[in-house]
């Protein structure tokens, strides 16, 4: 039960982008597109899982005062590895989340959950943990960069949804558009959760 309660919290009560207003450089930068922001979500997702993995396996062995610099150094080696995936097979999605990969080793998201939960749990639940908190992360990304999309070109993965006649709104495809999206949906969010009683 508390595996399944840890996989829960992180996609709506405990959601890093419309709840804690974490990880906002990515969430802004890359959300032009939902296509860009499921890559880089996805991404996050796939590095924050495996960090939690290994340092919830070392944290008996972790030295208490360097505990951060080992983090780092964790994060980082599943960074690189993801950032050589996505260079080899989706080269395309590489090029447009640009050097916003690369800065995932510093995202408070990740970093956060490392200290704060996956060093003071067991493996299974700081696994649970990372893939909860992934999935809202790429919820979050995925829908913010469909709403943009949507407003910007009328599109959504590319399929033209409203049309030819559709005007674009197209400051949603610049970084005041992002804010303007953001702002509207962490407003949305928070009254559904108030009215479902979400939190």
């Amino acid at each position: 039960m508390s595996v399944m309660k840890d996989l829960s919290r992180g996609i709506i009560r405990d959601n890093a982008v419309f709840r804690l207003v974490l990880g906002l450089c990515p969430t802004l930068a890359v959300t032009g597109t939902a296509e860009n922001g499921l890559g880089m979500g996805l991404s996050a997702t796939a590095v924050l899982v495996c960090s939690n993995l290994v340092v919830a396996a070392l944290r008996n062995v972790i030295p208490n005062k360097i505990r951060i610099p080992c983090f780092i150094v964790i994060i980082a080696t599943f960074v690189t590895m993801v950032d050589m995936l996505l260079n080899a097979f989706l080269p395309a999605l590489h090029a447009q989340l640009g050097i916003f990969v690369p800065l995932i080793v510093v995202n408070c998201v990740i970093l956060g959950r490392a200290e704060a939960f996956a060093s003071r749990n067991p493996v299974l639940n700081s696994a649970a943990d990372g893939i909860g908190i992934g999935l809202g992360f790429t919820l979050a990304l995925t829908t913010l960069g469909a709403v943009r999309e949507l407003l910007s070109k009328g599109t959504i993965f590319h399929a033209n949804i409203l049309g030819s006649g559709y005007q674009p709104f197209q400051v949603f495809g610049f970084p005041p558009g992002a804010f303007i999206a953001l702002g509207l949906m962490l407003a949305l969010f928070n009254m559904l959760s108030r009215k479902f009683r979400l939190e």
